[in-house]
């Protein structure tokens, strides 16, 4: 069981790993000194609303293709078996909700922020609260996001640890603090593309050293590893088709819905049709990204069957059996080793570039601006190139942070799936129950974050003295959907000789972290709309117009009108611009240079405040918090 000999890079590796650190750092450059060079806090957090269909696409998908991910799945199937595969099924609604849903609401009030939204739909607190467990989230998820491959990389190859950690982080500050939003997506479009190559690389050369595809097939059927239907409606259980593919959803809508990050691209879309069309064209790409990674397990299968690098002691934890596959497959090829380790990196920079500018966003626009309504727009703009670059500087210190943790690491990563829950429930109370009030969204808020924290670490802390069912925590087995209990067994025999079913608190720590943002999300919309009730609920008249999705108003169509409406369920989001009595929030539906779309014009009754922020002098300041006050 002795430790194997690290198997080195070559030279060609590593001008290979320099040229995708080169290319990224181009293309922001590229777009730092061309264009509107990033003079305008428009242009440089919002790409000046220009993007196309295309860039926006595989930006979304790369933002959360992480370094963490690549390394997961393959794992996760090698061990586990395809019923990982069926966590497509959720890509369904989970793509089509935020499409037809959360992008018409928030691109129609031309926001900056998601969180301005809670400002227009309940007041500055819920804004600054939803602001702060962001910041809180993002921070804690981009130092371990660049650590964790790093540390797995440094295991397998011997490759400088912190050598790969500056590289990246300062690379990646670099070309986010100069070139901006525009520089991120296009960068995503290249690193997506990597990805794809190095994948493919592995899983082509892996098959043909199996024997062909044919011949991976056969072995994991064999192998018990080509998992058919689990329709076990048990909440317990880790992976079913239901924990997969409905509590799948709601982890989606919580990435693809809410995010900054995410409604930050689609807001960056030339129209809101573009920013739909976006939606559609992530979810055959996702696919892929989610076959690639199950043929990938399979392949390692194929490989090494049952008598795993992990058991041999050839490794210590799940994500480098991975990288040490690729070593293994790729021994006599120079060069593929680099396209592999590229494609690894290049999940991580899509990921943390995009949370550095979604967090200058944040700070921006929720935090900064409206202390200070009259700062010019070059101050706006410098501002937050320093806050961009900031927060690159802190990404490198949370990495740090991560590496002295250890075994905390794993919990620090299931804070991002603890804390997209809460927020998903936020902006499901505000956006789906009109009489929703900003008490309730607060103490909702805090209630959900509670349950969410909970959980998280009472099911961390209980697998760690081993005291609920399920395998033990292993030190940095990096979880799949960045997620605390996603922990890998080394073997499936384990799972036969499980502990009896728990109850109480103990099944609530047992639940499966694919459950853990409905269930903290529901949380937050059932405290909410309690405590709504009871201190007064919101009249339709105290409403912004346009922040309520009127989806009550259609699932209750059965009730009279005047029931309807004292329920306060009638909103006319629904409207198109050019219908009489059309709602002025839909003034806003232009694009960022301030022309009217489609030839459309502006409707009657609009807010004089509101048609000011939309001529092109002014289309870049930003006014829709001010008219909304």
């Amino acid at each position: 069981m002795g430790e194997v000999v690290q198997m080195h890079f070559t030279t060609v590796d590593y001008v290979i790993f320099a040229l995708l650190l080169v290319a990224s750092a181009g293309i922001g450059l590229f777009h730092a000194f061309s264009g509107g060079r990033q003079r305008t806090t428009q242009e440089f957090l919002m790409a000046d609303r220009s993007m196309s269909c295309l860039p926006v696409s595989l930006s979304l998908l790369a933002t959360f293709q992480s370094a963490v991910a690549i390394l997961g799945a393959p794992s996760e199937v090698y061990t586990f078996g395809t019923q990982y595969w069926f966590l497509g099924c959720s890509y369904f609604l989970g793509l089509l909700i935020p499409a037809h849903v959360f992008i018409p609401v928030f691109y129609r009030l031309r926001l900056s922020s998601a969180y301005e939204y809670l400002e227009l739909r309940f007041n500055k607190t819920v804004r600054i609260c939803g602001t702060v467990t962001f910041i809180f989230q993002m921070v804690i998820y981009m130092g371990v996001v660049l650590y964790a491959p790093a540390l797995a990389l440094n295991a397998v190859t011997g490759f400088d640890l912190w050598g790969a950690v500056l590289a990246m982080g300062l690379v990646c500050t670099l070309y986010t603090a100069l070139g901006g939003l525009k520089a991120v997506i296009w960068t995503d479009v290249f690193q997506t593309v990597v990805m794809f190559a190095g994948q493919l690389a592995v899983i082509v050369v892996g098959a043909s050293q199996a024997g062909g595809i044919a011949e991976v097939w056969r072995k994991a059927t064999e192998g018990n590893r080509i998992a058919g239907l689990d329709l076990n409606p048990d909440p317990l259980e880790r992976h079913t088709f239901w924990t997969l593919g409905v509590g799948g959803v709601f982890l989606m809508l919580a990435l693809y819905g809410v995010n900054q990050a995410q409604v930050q691209r689609y807001l960056s879309s030339r129209s809101e049709r573009e920013a739909v069309m976006s939606c559609y064209v992530v979810f055959p790409c996702q696919q892929v990204v989610l076959c690639l990674g199950c043929l990938m397990g399979l392949v390692m299968f194929a490989r090494y069957g049952e008598d795993s690098p992990l058991d041999k002691g050839y490794v210590k934890t799940n994500d480098q059996m991975v990288l040490y596959f690729v070593m293994d497959v790729f021994r006599d090829l120079p060069g593929l080793p680099g396209l592999f380790v590229a494609c690894l990196f290049s999940g991580a920079l899509s990921t943390i570039s995009s949370a550095f500018n979604s967090l200058a966003t944040v700070t921006m626009e929720d935090l900064i601006k409206p202390h200070f309504p009259n700062m010019t727009e070059e101050k706006a703009t410098l501002l937050s190139k320093g806050l961009a670059l900031v927060y690159g500087l802190v990404c490198l210190a949370m990495a740090y942070v991560a590496s002295v943790m250890g075994s905390v690491l794993q919990a620090a990563f299931s804070i991002f799936g603890m804390v997209g829950g809460p927020l998903l429930g936020l902006f499901c109370l505000g956006m789906f129950f009109p009489w929703a009030n900003p008490t309730g969204a607060v103490v909702g808020l805090v209630a959900g974050l509670t349950m969410a924290f909970w959980i998280g670490i009472g099911s961390f802390v209980s697998r760690m003295s081993g005291v609920a069912p399920g395998p033990p925590v292993n030190a940095t087995d990096l979880p799949l959907f960045d997620n605390v209990t996603a922990t890998v067994m080394s073997t499936l025999a384990a799972n036969v000789t499980a502990a009896p079913r728990p109850s109480g608190v103990q099944a609530l720590y047992s639940l499966s972290y694919m459950w853990y943002s409905a269930h903290n999300s529901a949380t937050v919309v059932l405290v909410g709309l309690l405590v709504s009730l009871i201190t007064g609920p919101m009249k339709e008249k105290e409403l912004t117009p346009g922040t309520v999705f009127p989806v009550l108003g259609t699932v209750l169509f059965f009730l009279p009108e005047r029931l309807r409406e004292k329920m306060c369920c009638v909103t006319p989001l629904d409207r198109k611009p050019g219908d009489v009595g059309a709602p002025p929030y839909q003034m806003a539906k232009k694009d960022g240079n301030g022309v009217p779309r489609h030839g459309e014009d502006t409707a009657d009754g609009e807010d004089p405040e509101a048609r000011v922020a939309t001529t092109p002098s002014q289309a870049t300041h930003h006014t829709v918090q001010e008219t909304a006050l």
